[in-house]
């Protein structure tokens, strides 16, 4: 028997729910959290003002690390030039010489051709005037066959020389090429890292700029007080040194300039003479004459410099050449104690010794800082202690 109840509509159906009013709810709430998905993100999930310090300060030092790279790149580009102008005037001397010989060895051919010298003895002696005329001759080209001899091997080996010449010649222009390209290579990352850096600082507000800048001074003033605490240390071993001595010898030669000292009177580090003491004079004499001109990547003066560019040209001053980077600076001399730092010692920074200032002496050195700064006086803490890589004493 069939039903008297009337049937119903069936409504929408959306994952299995009938009721139009729980699918119309359903509908929404999946509507909402797409849009809360697909929302900007929210002032929370913007970095903190002490990350987007971090990643430019890093950002800063990748680019100093390119720098360096790059410096080294240049470097060998110049000395990997000049060898192959070398080898390439090396190559057309020997060309000429390789012809002169060519040339012998023709004449040497032509005098054969004209005297008979491939004739048979008989017919020779039948065509000759006389047996005088014969013997002669003979007297002639006994001579000749000896320079002839010379004049082959001269050749032989003119043309083996010519050739390893040549082969060397180019395996240089491929150094060359690649060199070239690692060139290219850093000064793109260093170009891209400011660009990185300088984006990241555009996009702080003035408010935030202003707090960066005081976090800034709070580390400038943690690094005062820490260049200090060294300043006492040294002085206090100074002292020592002195009561040891009984005369205060070893003061006198490490006093360094304008009044800044550091000399130390442990053996662990080699004692300070007047003829390091001097050099050191002149090396920190140019520095404090660069400061307030730009840092410039590469840059090795005179206008602006990079920080191993700066330290170069300060030593280089005073007689004693440095390498370019950092990497090579810093075996360029002997490594001392931080504590033992004496005014001229090269102060190196970071894991990968991509920065390095010239100490002065009361904990402070001059330095070229990084891109967008001035070379300036400042305390080797600046970058926190655990910064400090090492301390060399490079004359």
């Amino acid at each position: 028997m069939a039903s008297h109840r009337k049937s119903r509509t069936p409504g929408p159906r959306v994952a299995g729910i009938r009721t139009p009013a729980l699918a119309t709810a359903a509908l929404t709430s999946v509507a909402l959290l797409s849009q809360t998905a697909n929302a900007a993100p929210t002032d929370d999930d913007k970095p903190s003002l002490e990350e987007v310090e971090r990643k430019v300060d890093d950002l800063y030092r990748q680019a100093e690390s390119a720098t360096e790279k790059y410096n080294a790149a240049k470097e060998r580009t110049a000395k990997q030039r000049k060898r192959v102008d070398t080898l390439l005037d090396d190559v057309a001397k020997r060309t000429q010489r390789l012809n002169e010989a060519r040339e012998e060895l023709g004449s040497f051919a032509a005098a054969q051709y004209r005297t008979g010298a491939g004739i048979p003895d008989t017919a020779t002696f039948l065509l000759a005037d006389s047996p005088q005329d014969v013997f002669d001759q003979r007297q002639l080209m006994d001579r000749m066959t000896g320079r002839q001899k010379e004049a082959v091997d001269d050749y032989v080996t003119q043309q083996s020389e010519t050739m390893r010449t040549r082969q060397e010649a180019t395996k240089s222009l491929e150094t060359l090429t690649e060199s070239q390209g690692d060139l290219k290579t850093a000064k793109a990352t260093v170009q891209r890292k400011l660009t990185d850096a300088r984006e990241l600082m555009a996009k702080l507000t003035a408010e935030e700029k202003a707090r960066l800048a005081a976090i800034e001074k709070e580390k400038r003033k943690e690094a005062a007080r820490k260049a200090a605490e060294l300043a006492r240390q040294q002085q206090a071993q100074r002292e020592a040194a002195q009561q040891d001595s009984g005369a205060g010898t070893q003061d006198t030669s490490g006093s360094g300039s304008s009044g800044s000292s550091g000399s130390s009177a442990s053996t662990t580090a080699p004692p300070a003479d007047a003829s390091y003491a001097t050099k050191a004079e002149k090396a920190l004499a140019f520095a404090r004459a660069q400061i307030g001109k730009p840092y410039v990547w590469g840059a090795t003066g005179p206008d602006s410099y990079d920080c191993s560019g700066l330290t170069q040209g300060a030593w280089k001053s005073a007689g004693v050449t440095l390498p370019r980077t950092t990497y090579d600076q810093v075996d360029a001399g002997t490594t001392v104690p931080v504590s033992q730092a004496q005014p001229g010692d090269l102060v190196f920074f970071y894991d990968d010794v991509t920065h390095v200032g010239i100490y002065i002496g009361n904990g402070k050195m001059i330095h070229a800082p990084k891109p967008g700064t001035y070379v300036r006086e400042e305390s080797i803490f600046y970058d926190g202690e655990s910064s400090i890589h090492s301390v060399v004493r490079p004359a």
